[in-house]
């Protein structure tokens, strides 16, 4: 079934993903939801561990990433990256708006505080001020984190696509900007690539989420396309398999798999030296893969299987140098 596609440029089929592609892609790791205390203090010199453990638990896929980093980048990419779960994670974790917007003023504090060099002693800030000292990171995309992620606190699916869009550009793309000055790369046309696959990133977490939300009885995904053909949060609420909820996802994923394809139109032109940065696009191609191969059904069982080749894939792909 062919679809009209309002929201992505130029037509494209229910093919998401052509025979090339799919050659290109690997099965993903979907992240737990087990999550450190923030309260859980490690032992002295211990906040590096502190940090890849939340990292390993939270954001797998980010954790193997990591790794993959030149050894000079490696542990600021766990700080930088476990910031990133801490925030994320006060969402999922508050049941009051006012206990939310809390933590996210202690972590505007501590960044204020870091860039004092008077970090809090908590391990992640800890670990944060050390990389920024080490990196000279730019403060600003920190605080765009912080206050994106406090904009998202309210339980309301995204209006648009486009909205959506704007969110994953400032929390993803942000982190990947700060990913690029750790590994000294400054360039435009990597900045252009960072911004199109965290815009995919942040729709692929958007999709990957959904079953979990939905037995929440909470609905993220854009109104605009839910919409456009006819679907309900109730749809999702209730695991409606019919094939307007589907189209609903495969516009969606349809819109990831363009920011992937923008983020490799520049790969001519971006500094090799960037490319282990870019890392994740791994996982995502290979979700917009596994749920491509299972028509777009979000509720599948394939898609939440985790993958035991994840780190093997993700290795052979940083040895071709390629994203």
């Amino acid at each position: 079934m062919a679809l009209s596609c309002g929201v992505r440029h130029g037509p494209c089929s229910r093919q998401l993903l052509g025979p090339s592609a799919r050659g290109r892609l690997v099965r993903p790791a979907v992240w737990g939801r087990s999550a450190a205390p923030a309260s859980s203090q490690p032992g002295p010199g211990g906040e590096v561990q502190y940090c890849a453990e939340l990292l390993r638990k939270r954001d797998y896929e980010g954790f193997l990433c990591s790794l993959l980093l030149p050894a000079e980048s490696r542990t600021s990419a766990f700080a930088l990256r476990a910031f990133n779960v801490e925030l994320a994670q006060i969402k999922d974790s508050i049941t009051q708006k006012t206990i939310g917007l809390m933590r996210m003023q202690f972590w505007r504090k501590a960044v204020e505080e870091i860039y004092c060099d008077n970090p809090p002693h908590q391990p992640v800030a800890i670990e944060l001020w050390k990389a920024i000292k080490k990196h000279n990171l730019t403060k600003r995309w920190l605080l765009k984190i912080i206050d994106e992620r406090e904009k998202n606190l309210d339980d309301r699916a995204y209006r648009s696509i486009q909205e959506l869009e704007t969110y994953a550009d400032n929390t993803h793309s942000a982190l990947l900007y700060l990913t690029l000055e750790m590994l000294g790369v400054r360039d435009i046309h990597a900045d252009h690539a960072a911004s199109h696959i965290g815009k995919a990133q942040g729709i692929v977490t958007c999709l990957r989420a959904t079953p979990y939300h939905s037995k929440r009885r909470k609905v993220f995904l854009p109104m605009d396309i839910c919409m456009l053909h006819g679907v309900s949060q109730e749809d999702f609420i209730r695991a409606n398999q019919e094939r307007n909820v589907r189209d609903v996802i495969y516009d969606i994923a349809s819109q990831a798999h363009v920011h992937l394809e923008h983020a490799r139109s520049f790969s001519k032109n971006v500094p090799v030296k960037a490319f282990p940065a870019f890392l994740y696009t791994v996982a995502l191609e290979d979700y917009l893969y596994k749920i491509q191969k299972v028509d777009f059904n979000i509720f599948h069982p394939s898609l939440h299987k985790k993958s035991t080749l994840l780190p093997l894939y993700l290795y052979i792909r940083s040895w071709k140098k390629k994203y």
